[in-house]
């Protein structure tokens, strides 16, 4: 057998970084409605009722609230579509996002 080199084969796998995740956040007005309120966290964040009054209250009772956390495109795309809900109606609904840290 004649002496030979063997050379391993390595497979280089790049690293992908995990995307920056960004929460929506509800902030409180006195004008728009709980129920509205509700009823858009229902349908645009899926959430139950139970915690759609939960999140609701506690933009109430402290001025803001985060609602979910998303990557960036996600969160941006339902805080708008939530808050455009609210401006149809005629109420000031604001949802906002925020890098998370």
């Amino acid at each position: 057998m004649p002496d030979s080199l063997i050379i391993p084969r390595t497979k280089v796998r790049p690293k992908t970084e995990r995307p920056k995740l960004h929460k929506v956040i509800l902030l409180n007005d006195d004008f728009t409605p709980r129920e509205f309120v509700v009823t858009v966290l229902k349908a645009e964040f899926h959430v139950g009722e139970d915690l759609a009054h939960k999140i609701m209250i506690t933009a109430h009772r402290r001025g803001v609230c985060v609602v979910a956390v998303f990557t960036r495109d996600v969160a941006e795309t339902k805080a708008t579509r939530a808050t455009e809900a609210g401006k149809a109606k005629g109420y000031p609904l604001q949802f906002t996002t925020e890098p998370e840290e």
